[in-house]
């Protein structure tokens, strides 16, 4: 390696690549697929990036976090594996191709090129050789041997399904593209139209990955609550109400609700507009099917039909109550899903505020039939608010005067004993639905055959490819419409064929990636040795917005997988523990037009003003919020690293906040990061000339000046440990700020100060490494010239003894209430402490003239005087 220039400034510029060149030639960072066994596996992995052309400071937080943790744990002995690919299929690629006439596959490989550049810049200590990208061949195609794997298990099915339809870009819409009711792209009325679809059947492991959740005790607790009420279980009953008069062999409708206790507070009873019933209606009815197609304009969501204006239409129809012997109005309603429960409900207007919404608007009766605590039953009246929390039942017949969980147990029964319900547990959780009409992404791996139905791809035909030649500027599917990739013989009768021309949703690529990043190269999907070795994850960071799919959609996988041989995780779960990142935010800027500017357009005064940094014409500074393209309020990284260096970017971003919370990005702060790495590497070269050479044996003593220098050096080992312990990088890094200012506050050339002092650089160059690598290489190259590399030196141990303590602060009570503290020696005898409390200022005050009659002292924590 090239000789480290003395300079008396730090040159990132011309430091962090010769670093980086020296990891890699030394192979630091990379880990064989099976263990040695030697060391404690430790599998660390940040959510892999989506390739959209550059990285951003999301990007930086994220890696430099898990950075940290690699580095931390490599130094404590552990085997570290720290991969990285891409989750490269997707829209966007498919997007930004129509729009620049090139295909996906290049758009999508150089945005790869460029973005590996970059994150290789900020000095992430990763096992580069582990690299691949979903969009690659060598990839999916092991992702269609799952699949295959998962349909000969019963965990796909083919069905019909309901779905946004764009019908102008002839192509399925996920709920977040349907904006006001039509396509985020093409603009046309969107249509809720009812197509096959492939699905994963997630739901027959829905007790499992709920009950599994209480396990994850390195999950956060909001993370863990989302999925529980993703999953969504249930207690309730199905009910069976009779219809007055049958329809098309209809002679009643079956309904789930989770409150049974309610049914006497009945006030109507609501079909889905997909619900079989309702198309029989719109069959004979014409305004019955006017509405049900107005209805399919809306969302397929809970949210969409939540924030829709409440309509419905009375289809004339009556159902009989199962107990009291009146009939309700049927209404076909369009907030009531098809996909939950039966598709039908009963409203009890009185006690849930959608209900009572849709009653008022069409003057249908409520009445309420749960009491809240305190309230009078003969005055209690519902008025524009349903009360939705417990209480006791009223107007409710066998129910008057339960509460609610016993009106629950006894409606059940009752309706069991008379064959008009039964209770039942239901769960939120659908099947996953993988289906897209898009040309970028994994082709699902089945031909369609008119003789032999649906036959699975053989598996040395995988993988299935996708064609290079496709226009993606006709509307609609390309695979659907390419002239010879679709026509294939049935590989069972040889008969001509179709193959599937829908693509896999992009949440399965990265729904079994940690799994292959184990054994990338393995001609199978997973090297069961390789995956058995290093699963579960240990650490496993990311943004809090994949708390719900994608975190349980890879749940799921691993069970899936587990339970068709490809991975032995008994847990079932692939991530042991589970850190969520804040986000980065920076100031919002307007320019005199109202346009938005980026922050390296504007030039911030002395006064706080602002102007545009090329006219001079003045800026108007906005709210600080999560850097976006939309608002231009984000920082290039790539310039930051040019004008500071990576460690820099890495020092700030670790300094600012608990890095669970969101963080704000200022030019002040990344400036004032900046000179702390200038200041230290002044520190370690200022102090060279008196330092003993490394490795030199302590002195036989130390001076009382050394002694309080060593004390802090070993304080501050343990200080910074746990705090990497506990994700506290923050805190880990104030202390090492207070470090550096203590040594620098040493003075002296005495031969014992000196080796303290050596000893203090050391330590502070070796506890910054995770964080500041190429900074502590250069200053370690100074201290200990050909020793070795930081990145392969073992984790500082902190002498317990120099680490303790030498007094402690003792609070002292008057009767139990504190008057004031003492400072004392750690293990001061009890008749000194009570002493020194009794000398205490206030509480001498507090005693004067009065007689003590007990003297309580827990020792290191309190003294209590009793009188």
């Amino acid at each position: 390696m090239d000789q480290i220039t003395d300079t008396a400034r730090y040159d990132p510029a011309e430091a962090e690549p010769r670093w980086q060149r020296a990891w890699d030639e030394a192979g630091c960072f990379a880990v064989p697929d099976l263990p040695d066994g030697t060391k404690p596996k430790y599998y660390v992995l940040e959510m892999f990036p989506y390739p959209s052309g550059r990285i951003h400071m999301g990007h930086v937080r994220n890696y430099t976090l898990g950075d940290v943790v690699a580095r931390y744990k490599r130094a404590r002995g552990f085997a570290v594996m720290h991969p990285m690919g891409w989750d490269a299929f997707g829209l966007p690629a498919e997007n930004a191709a129509r729009e620049r006439g090139i295909h996906p596959g290049r758009w999508t490989w150089d945005n790869i090129a460029t973005m590996r550049g970059e994150l290789k810049r900020m000095g992430l200590s990763l096992d580069w050789s582990r690299e691949f990208a979903t969009c690659d061949p060598a990839y999916y195609g092991h992702q269609q041997a799952l699949f295959l794997d998962f349909l000969e298990a019963g965990l796909v099915e083919r069905k019909e399904a309901f779905v946004n339809w764009d019908p102008v870009d002839q192509t399925v819409l996920a709920n977040e593209q349907v904006i006001d009711g039509r396509g985020w792209r093409s603009g046309a009325v969107v249509e809720r139209r009812k197509l096959s679809q492939w699905f994963l059947r997630i739901t027959r492991y829905a007790e499992d990955l709920l009950a599994a959740l209480d396990t994850l005790d390195r999950w956060p607790e909001r993370v863990r609550t989302m999925q529980r009420n993703w999953i969504g279980r249930s207690d309730g009953a199905r009910i069976r109400f009779r219809l007055e008069t049958p329809v098309d062999g209809h002679d009643a409708v079956e309904v789930f609700t989770t409150r049974p206790d309610t049914l006497f507070g009945m006030s109507f009873l609501a079909l889905s507009p997909d619900h079989p019933l309702a198309a029989a209606i719109a069959a004979r009815d014409p305004a019955a099917a006017a509405f049900v197609a107005s209805c399919r304009t809306l969302g397929t969501t809970e949210a969409a039909l939540e924030t829709a204006e409440k309509r419905g239409h009375d289809t004339g129809l009556r159902v009989r109550h199962p107990f009291n012997g009146r009939t309700y109005p049927v209404w076909i309603a369009n907030f009531v899903l098809m996909e939950y429960g039966t598709g039908a409900i009963f409203g009890c207007p009185g006690h849930d505020q959608r209900d009572l919404d849709f009653a008022r608007r069409y003057g249908l009766s409520v009445t309420p039939v749960v009491l809240p605590p305190g309230a009078e039953a003969t005055t209690f009246a519902i008025g524009d608010t349903a009360f939705v929390e417990d209480g006791t039942l009223i107007n409710s017949d066998f129910l008057d005067g339960l509460e609610v969980p016993a009106a629950k147990r006894r409606i059940v029964e009752e309706l069991e004993r008379t064959g008009q319900g039964t209770g039942v547990v239901q769960w939120r959780l659908r099947d996953w639905g993988i289906s897209r009409q898009r040309y970028w992404g994994c082709p699902i791996p089945v031909i369609h055959c008119d003789a032999c139905g649906i036959v699975p791809v053989p598996k040395d035909q995988l993988p299935v490819r996708l064609p290079e030649d496709v226009d993606l500027a006709r509307p609609g599917n390309p695979l659907d419409h390419h002239p010879t990739w679709k026509h294939v013989a049935c590989p069972r009768c040889r008969a001509p064929a179709r193959r599937e021309t829908d693509t896999m949703d992009t949440f399965v690529d990265s729904s079994w990636y940690f799994a292959r990043f184990t054994a990338p190269r393995a001609e199978t999907p997973t090297s069961r040795a390789a995956a058995d070795a290093w699963l579960p994850v240990d650490q496993y960071i990311g943004g809090i917005e994949h708390a719900i799919l994608h975190l349980l959609y890879s749940r799921f996988f691993a069970r899936a997988m587990r339970d068709t041989g490809h991975l032995g995780l008994a847990s079932g779960e692939p991530f042991a523990g589970l850190f969520t990142q804040g986000m980065v935010k920076h100031e919002t800027y307007r320019g005199a037009d109202g346009r938005w500017l980026y922050p390296a357009e504007v030039e911030k005064r002395a006064d706080g003003t602002a102007v545009h940094r090329e006219t001079g014409e003045p800026v108007t500074v906005g709210a600080v919020e999560a850097m976006s393209k939309s608002k231009r309020n984000t920082v290039d990284p790539g310039a930051i690293i040019d004008r500071y260096g990576a460690d820099t970017a890495r020092w700030f971003i670790l300094s600012d906040n608990p890095p669970e919370r969101d963080m704000e990005w200022t030019e002040a702060g990344v400036a004032g990061a900046h000179r702390f790495t200038q200041r230290v590497w002044r520190l370690v070269q200022g102090a060279l000339p008196s330092l003993p050479p490394h490795g030199t044996p302590a002195p036989a003593g130390f001076s009382a000046e050394a002694r309080a220098l060593r004390r802090a050096t070993h304080r501050t080992i343990a200080a910074v440990t746990q705090a990497l312990e506990t994700f506290a990088f923050n805190v880990a890094v104030a202390r090492l700020h207070e470090f550096a200012n203590a040594i620098a506050d040493v003075r002296g050339e005495d031969d014992d100060l000196a080796w303290a002092r050596r000893e203090a650089l050391e330590a502070l160059v070796r506890l910054f490494s995770p964080m500041m690598p190429h900074l502590a290489e250069e200053c370690w190259a100074l201290l200990a010239p050909g020793q070795g590399m930081v990145a392969t030196l073992p984790w500082l141990e902190h002498d317990t003894t120099l680490a303790a303590a030498d007094t402690v602060t003792i609070a002292v009570q008057v009767m139990g209430r504190l008057r004031g503290t003492i400072e004392v020696p750690v293990g001061a005898d009890e008749a000194a402490v009570l002493a020194a409390a009794e000398a205490e200022t206030n509480v001498a005050r507090a005693l004067a003239g009065r007689t003590i009659r007990k003297r309580i002292h827990v020792p290191g924590k309190i003294v209590n005087f009793v009188l």
